[in-house]
């Protein structure tokens, strides 16, 4: 029995391989002799970089750049085993994780050290890059991205404008003429799910910014300086961001890339899929496992389950899913492959015991549906 087990990381718990090899415990304890094939995967999040740099051999390049509040952190980019291919994950640089709860401001955090990445891998020759934009601190628009990169912005009185989300509605000009040249003569594919616009009920102020520390005035406050800025952009750029489908993500730096920068945003776990070859390693698969640590409606927007099942689906490949905790709508899930969605809580247990086990129960859980599934097919 061939078995693909796929999955992403459980956040705060267990890292995307470590999720797969307690998988594989389970399945080989209950049957041994069962071919497993581990692909740990992300969407477009945290754990991108890692599951894309390991699938091709690839390795990590460590750089000191500025955090979400501008004080060092050390941050890496990726090189794929291609040795021609850059992936950066923004979460490295300016990542919500850098910053504890009560240091959440997405007035001031900035995505300046993810630039910083960018320029380091321009500079060491990669002209080819995957950018994967979840979990960011940042409600900036993008714009310290821009700044690190050459960009300048000026206010009122020609003075240099600092960095956050809260100084956008300062910004009067925008010169160009320090913007990096090399960036026209790259490609950027850019790792996001997100189609959220950049301004308005479903932008990136509203949506995400609660989740980054924004309280209902700021997000006001940050929605219309992110329109101010969408304003000099579509006047510097002919771009118009503010409704513009994926322009709201991480923040708006989505916005960012397709006014500035040749790139092409596509759903992250389809980025995943294609370079780790997931599709090609589950021919001949009976079973396929993936899991996340939390699976409900949202999971049909192409988070990692979804994917990973659509995958399997084209070939006919039953699907389980595993997951941390399970909310409301899955219903709507089976119809995308997936044919079971099971919790991994096995008794009553508080959030913090459910995460600190999270690999044993993984392990449990798997081995129970093996032993299960061994008995509807005993002879597969």
């Amino acid at each position: 029995m061939k078995i693909i087990i796929a999955p992403d990381s459980f956040k705060g718990s267990a890292s995307a391989p470590e999720v797969a090899v307690a998988i594989e415990r389970g399945v080989k304890n209950a049957l041994p002799q069962a071919e497993t094939v581990l692909v740990p995967v992300a969407d477009g999040g945290e754990g991108t970089m890692d599951s894309l740099v390991s699938a091709t051999g690839g390795h990590f390049v460590e750089v000191t750049v500025k955090g979400p509040l501008q004080a060092p952190v050390q941050a890496a980019f990726g090189v794929l085993g291609d040795g021609v291919t850059c992936v950066i994950e923004m979460a490295s640089a300016s990542g919500l994780y850098l910053v504890s709860d009560a240091e959440r401001d997405p007035l001031k955090a900035t995505t300046y050290g993810t630039g910083e990445l960018i320029k380091k891998a321009l500079d060491d020759g990669y002209r080819r890059f995957i950018l994967a934009i979840g979990g960011s601190a940042t409600n900036d628009g993008g714009v310290g991205m821009l700044q690190a990169l050459g960009l300048q912005v000026f206010d009122q009185q020609g003075a240099a404008v600092g960095y956050g989300g809260g100084v956008l509605d300062q910004i009067q000009q925008i010169d160009q003429s320090g913007w990096d040249p090399r960036i026209a003569k790259s490609e950027f594919l850019i790792a996001s799910d997100v189609q959220n616009p950049l301004v308005g009920p479903d932008g990136a102020s509203y949506v995400f910014g609660p989740q980054k520390g924004a309280t209902p005035e700021m997000v006001k406050q940050l929605d219309h300086n992110l329109k101010h800025w969408a304003d000099l952009v579509e006047r510097e750029k002919g771009v118009r961001l503010h409704d513009l489908p994926g322009a709201g993500a991480a923040g708006g730096i989505g916005g960012a890339f397709q006014a500035f920068f040749p790139s092409e945003m596509k759903r992250g776990i389809d980025i995943v899929i294609e370079f780790t070859k997931l599709e090609e390693k589950m021919q001949g698969a009976h079973l396929v496992f993936t899991g996340e640590g939390q699976i409900d409606y949202q999971t049909a927007s192409g988070k990692t389950p979804m994917g990973v099942a659509q995958a399997a689906q084209k070939q006919g490949i039953p699907v389980v899913v595993i997951a941390g905790s399970i909310g409301e709508g899955i219903d709507t899930l089976y119809q995308y492959g997936i044919t079971s969605i099971h919790s991994l809580v096995n008794a009553p247990m508080s959030l913090e015991d459910a995460m600190t086990r999270a690999e044993e129960l993984l392990e449990q859980r798997a081995e129970q549906i093996i032993r299960t599934a061994a008995l509807l097919a005993p002879k597969v």
